[in-house]
């Protein structure tokens, strides 16, 4: 057991943070320089966590397989997330935060995780293969909900502006559960490909993991991230309004943080020339945070009555657009390559530069 624990500093690393930092708060609070300090480090144990939660989704991912390990990773990651923006809704007035950090995840997702992935392996592999039907099967999804999510509602008059919302929640619901079991039953083999050169090895170590320890310390870690985000998010609120800076940064953080465990393991699936990882993790955390994000908000916004909103803003319009076009032409083959990478990956910069210079709201 304490050979176990010896690899669990994240979790003792966050337990101290919280016990050090709760009580000095208001102290911290009180001068810019000590708030901004804080906000940085909870904000580096926090990413410390996030590997941690990547570690135990990876060994869940290992014994299980496609595609319930990425499914495992990319729910955490969305959990990770919703109880991110759940805690930043509470102490801040901004009804975009939502709508900030969906569009945040699903363009860091998309471009940057898996630009950055298909530039390594590009470089090291050349091209690497996977099933387009599971990259039709996502972009497609992500395309429907984000349009009825984020674009129809310009549309919506106020009076109808509840019961839209309510539609919408009902749809993403059963949206989910729908691709879900065709995701593990009808078109499981959608999301997989077949690697001849899978060491045998591979394939006779799953029992050796203990499923009940990772799942225990999965949910435990998620638990601390949630803790620490209460602080991170008095601090980022403090910072963000005494210093002027862009609203959508806090937005971007938690998008940072959240598709940090995924990034991590898809740098790793796409040097070790397996993409079709990398497209079941970029792709699927993109359609999972819309089809889960979005309806968790609306349920808590509708009890704790606090106003919220998904309308695209212009430029988040266009950069989508640009990303899913991208998106259409490149995940049609069934292969990757560094130019389609870096393609991706300069949508990201573009995205990252109007985000600094608050011309994304």
């Amino acid at each position: 057991m304490f050979n176990l624990l010896k690899n669990e500093k994240a979790i003792f690393v966050s337990l101290i943070t919280l016990v050090v930092l709760i009580p000095l708060e208001h102290q911290i609070l009180q001068t810019s320089l000590s708030n901004t300090l804080a906000l940085f480090f909870i904000f580096a144990v926090i990413m410390y966590s996030a590997v941690n939660v990547a570690h135990h989704a990876e060994m869940l991912a290992e014994k299980y397989g496609e595609p319930y390990g990425t499914m495992i990773l990319t729910l955490s990651a969305v959990v990770v997330e919703v109880l991110m923006i759940g805690i930043m809704m509470s102490h801040s007035e901004n009804i975009n935060l939502a709508r900030d950090t969906i569009v945040a995840a699903v363009l860091l997702d998309i471009n940057g995780l898996l630009g950055i992935a298909a530039i390594i392996g590009g470089i090291k592999h050349s091209e690497q293969d996977y099933n387009c039907d599971s990259t039709n099967s996502y972009v497609s999804m992500i395309i429907v909900a984000m349009g009825i999510a984020m674009v129809l509602p310009m549309f919506v008059p106020d009076a109808l502006e509840v019961t839209y919302m309510i539609f919408l929640t009902v749809m993403f619901i059963f949206m989910f559960i729908i691709f879900t079991r065709i995701q593990i039953k009808e078109h499981s083999y959608f999301f997989q490909y077949d690697y001849k050169s899978q060491r045998k090895e591979e394939l006779t170590t799953h029992g050796d993991i203990n499923g009940v320890y990772h799942v225990g310390f999965l949910v435990l870690c998620i638990g601390l991230i949630g803790f620490l985000s209460e602080l991170m998010s008095l601090f980022m609120h403090e910072s963000l309004s005494s210093s002027g800076l862009p609203l959508a940064l806090g937005a971007l953080a938690v998008a940072v943080i959240s598709a940090s465990p995924e990034l991590l393991t898809a740098i790793k699936s796409a040097a070790a020339d397996r993409m079709q990882t990398v497209i079941n993790i970029a792709l699927g955390a993109s359609l999972s945070t819309v089809l889960l994000t979005i309806p968790a908000m609306i349920i808590l916004a509708l009890i704790t009555h606090h106003e919220i909103n998904f309308v695209l803003s212009p430029v988040q319009m266009v950069l989508l657009g640009i990303t899913f076009l991208a998106s259409i032409v490149h995940f049609s083959d069934g292969q990757s390559n560094v130019l389609e990478g870096a393609i991706h990956f300069i949508i990201f910069i573009v995205f990252i530069f109007f985000t600094f210079t608050g011309l994304i709201g």
